[in-house]
């Protein structure tokens, strides 16, 4: 596995194997990756294909999108009291990403075994993150199926996280 680019991270994880019993992780991976896309970032998405949009307003966009989606899970949390989110058997911290790959920070996975889990990246806007994936090694897991936008996400905040360390190999920080 030395052939792995990893660069250090920090991420609480939730997850479970997946045994037979795939359909709820299935549900709650497809309503994560529809809460991502509402009305309003389609929206944006076509005034950018088009052309009609600068960086300043494309910012100023994402922000109230952003700021859109945080009022919906407030009306969420007061009409039902909470986001439904399954409760997952395990939870771990992530230490060290890669584009594919992500390494615990303890031994906990069995090899072979297959797991569903959710994250949340420190990205603007921060981004929750549904996925599946096998374990490797006892601490380093492949990424099996993610979704499209959350895999750019993934890379963008791995590429963040790798010049953070640069810059503070370099003593620039």
């Amino acid at each position: 596995m030395s052939d792995i680019r990893l660069v250090q991270a920090t991420i609480d994880l939730a997850y479970e194997e997946v045994l037979d019993n795939n359909e709820k992780f299935e549900h709650e991976f497809n309503l994560i990756g529809v809460a991502e896309e509402n009305s309003i970032t389609q929206g944006i998405k076509h005034v950018k294909v088009r052309g009609e949009l600068d960086e300043t307003n494309a910012l100023m966009l994402n922000i109230m999108a952003e700021l859109y989606r945080k009022m919906e899970k407030i009306e969420m949390l007061l009409s039902n009291g909470k986001i439904n989110r399954l409760e997952l058997s395990s939870k771990g911290l992530i230490d060290s990403i890669g584009l594919e790959h992500f390494k615990l920070s303890s031994d906990s996975l069995e090899v072979g075994k297959h797991y569903y889990g959710r994250m949340e990246i420190a990205t603007f806007p921060k981004r929750e993150i549904a996925l599946y994936f096998e374990a490797v090694e006892p601490s380093l897991a492949k990424i099996e199926n993610i979704h499209v936008r959350d895999k750019e996400a993934w890379g963008y905040y791995m590429t963040a996280c790798e010049r953070v360390m640069i810059r503070q190999m370099k003593g620039l920080e």
